[in-house]
């Protein structure tokens, strides 16, 4: 094992990370990067076990913490055979129209089977995305507010130019502004995907078409899916503002996502 110390990234870091959680040692955030505060962790359960407080997570280190063991991160556990709308009902508010989990459940099981995301943690990270992005269970499009706009500015203002996001200037803020399941934003993303669902440029060129049902659901699959290995790891170590933070770049939404998963990882045993 190589040693993980100050400056380590990677997935070998955030499964340390989550390791340490389980093992009662605060390591969050569960992000992967070897920093002040996953020292901190490895110097406290070094301290916790009797060894030489070294703060970097040697062969020692790392077998104590359960690292020689099977990964059980990379052993799915299936369950969209077992979903129904009745379940997702459960997991969603009493405003959540069960008409348009009828409509769209279907759309998304079947998404994230092609991507080959059969795994309970990865299917209610996706249905606690839903809920947080849109409670009403159905693809929208971003609304104007004080995040995007600028108080006398025209639509979106605040999006035209940010790299981040690949825009280029006015109109690509309102024209690439949050749409579907995720939200998807930004001129880089919609041709990321457009790509990697054989759209073409189409979704350049037809931004709303990521609101199409069909579309919408395999973006949502495929953009969980890039970030499936950092997110279970986050999910065992039970950081969910992090597993959060890696789709939605922020918080928002958290009380939901949480909610909606622990309610699903008790209905889906």
């Amino acid at each position: 094992m190589a040693i993980l110390g100050r400056g380590s990234k990677g997935e070998e870091v955030a499964r340390l990370q989550a390791l340490l959680c389980l093992a009662n040692i605060d390591a969050k955030p569960i992000d992967g990067e070897f920093g002040q505060g996953t020292e901190r962790a490895v110097l406290a359960y070094q301290d916790s076990k009797g060894m030489p407080s070294t703060g970097q997570a040697d062969e020692e280190t790392q077998e104590a913490v359960g690292m020689n063991q099977p990964d059980t991160t990379k052993i799915p556990v299936p369950v969209i055979d077992n979903i129904t709308v009745d379940i997702v009902a459960q997991m969603f508010s009493r405003f959540t129209p069960r008409l348009n989990i009828e409509t769209y459940l279907p759309e998304v099981l079947k998404a994230l089977k092609q991507a080959a995301m059969d795994d309970r943690d990865l299917v209610l990270m996706v249905f606690g995305t839903i809920r947080a992005e849109t409670e009403g269970f159905e693809p929208i499009s971003e609304k104007q507010s004080k995040y995007n706009t600028d108080p006398g500015a025209h639509p979106f203002n605040r999006y035209d130019n940010m790299v981040s996001l690949g825009n280029q200037g006015r109109p690509d803020g309102e024209r690439y502004r949050g749409r579907g399941f995720i939200q998807l934003t930004g001129r880089a993303n919609y041709q990321r995907y457009g790509e990697r669902l054989g759209l073409g440029s189409r979704l350049i060129e037809e931004p709303d078409l990521a609101n199409d049902q069909r579309v919408a659901a395999l973006i949502l699959a495929e953009f969980i899916k890039d970030k499936r290995n950092l997110a279970k790891y986050a999910i065992l170590g039970n950081d969910m503002k992090t597993a959060r933070k890696l789709v939605n770049g922020g918080s928002h939404g958290l009380d939901r996502f949480t909610e909606t998963f622990k309610t699903g990882m008790r209905i889906l045993v």
